[in-house]
């Protein structure tokens, strides 16, 4: 159901053009600014000294229409929001890598299979002068029947030009993500039923308390969640932490 459903809000997002996406922040590193482009949902385009990531890229190719290739695709999961193997047809180039979970390797096309870089929970990976570390990502409690179990996708940490980029991926507050350190900008999901709800996210948050947050994957099965209450809840716990809201849904009314 989370897959139909899904498909279908990726579909409406695809039909709007690229002039409708948020104009991009920039990050400075010590090899030059970090550019953040957020796309839409759980997609993101991040620019730093030439290399481009892609992170989850679906909905199809006018959402990354005028955006630069990408050298890296990181995937946490398998859901069609996360892994959209139309969307990634239209984008990789022969030199991009593709960072992968093994139960999106197992889906990947033959000829996509050597592009791509498998990692568990727990792996470090160094491509393109960027650290890469796969941390667990799923929901609470454990359950061999939960939409997101723990072990099967990614959540990722990466380390560019000494600045530690967090992306969630579908989890709830979970202790892996509670006991993170020195984090200078976090992506958090907060979406019930298949994540977790505004006040778990912040909770989560004001644990381990990054330098700048963004609210992404936001739309659950009773539309938007509410980004505001949640920077109101971040806020008011720790002014210290930036709360930054984008527009993740462009076709959102």
């Amino acid at each position: 159901m989370k897959i139909k459903l899904l498909t279908l809000a990726m579909a409406i997002i695809a039909g709007n053009v690229h002039a409708q996406l948020s104009t991009p922040d920039k990050i400075p590193t010590s090899i030059g600014d970090l550019t953040i482009q957020p796309v839409q949902h759980a997609s993101l385009v991040l620019t730093v000294n030439k290399k481009v990531i892609y992170a989850d890229p679906s909905g199809g190719a006018e959402l990354f229409k005028g955006l630069a290739a990408p050298d890296m695709v990181l995937i946490t999961d398998i859901h069609g929001d996360h892994f959209d193997s139309a969307t990634l047809a239209t984008l990789l180039t022969p030199n991009t890598t593709l960072i992968v979970p093994q139960v999106v390797a197992d889906k990947l096309p033959a000829s996509w299979k050597a592009k791509a870089v498998v990692m568990k929970n727990g792996d470090n990976s160094h491509q393109s002068g960027i650290d890469i570390l796969a941390i667990p990502m799923y929901n609470l409690p454990e359950s061999p029947t939960a939409m997101h179990t723990k072990g099967r996708g990614n959540g990722y940490i990466l380390t560019i030009g000494g600045k530690k980029i967090y992306l969630s991926g579908d989890t709830q507050g979970i202790p892996e993500m509670r006991s993170l350190k020195n984090i200078d900008v976090a992506f958090i999901c907060m979406n019930l039923p298949y994540t977790m709800d505004i006040k778990e996210a912040a909770d989560a948050v004001l644990a381990f308390k990054p330098k700048i947050v963004y609210p992404y994957h936001y739309r659950g099965r009773g539309g938007l969640s509410d980004v505001n209450g949640f920077k109101g809840l971040v806020e008011t716990g720790d002014k210290g932490i930036e709360v930054r809201l984008r527009n993740w849904y462009p076709a959102a009314k």
